[in-house]
């Protein structure tokens, strides 16, 4: 199939498929007498793992350790179990992460009862930089 099937059958952008490509996270697939590039199940197969993996919020760099990994069914999961365990505790942080942010916004919006711009708590938060100022 040509780049544009095989985009729409993923769900990825040409051009993302083209960087995957020049990333070697897949093999370059074979030519037309058009020079139009012709992808097979296997290319489909490995796009459709790379976009589950981001979809997921797997680096660049996770994601390649996972095919690598993959890409040899024999070898131990520890490696596999690992890399999870890693964006588990990175995916915690970001919660952590946005669950401060979100009690600082609550904690804004519940805080500012003035009834004009000029005199609203937020906007001088905001205007100010200065975090916790409210």
């Amino acid at each position: 199939m040509k780049i544009g099937a095989i985009a729409k059958q993923t769900g990825l952008k040409i051009e993302t498929i083209r960087f995957y490509e020049a990333e070697g996270l897949i093999e370059p697939p074979t030519r037309s007498g058009g020079n139009y590039r012709l992808y097979g199940q296997t290319h489909l197969d490995r796009l459709s793992f790379i976009k589950r993996s981001r979809d997921l919020g797997f680096t660049l760099d996770q994601v390649r350790d996972l095919l690598r990994l993959a890409d040899n069914p024999r070898g131990s999961c520890e490696a596999v179990d690992s890399i999870v365990a890693l964006h588990i505790d990175e995916i915690d942080r970001k919660l952590a992460d946005l669950t401060a942010l979100r009690s600082e916004v609550v904690r804004w919006g519940g805080d500012c009862e003035a009834t004009t711009i000029a005199e609203c708590k937020v906007i001088d938060a905001l205007s100010s930089g200065a975090p916790g100022r409210l």
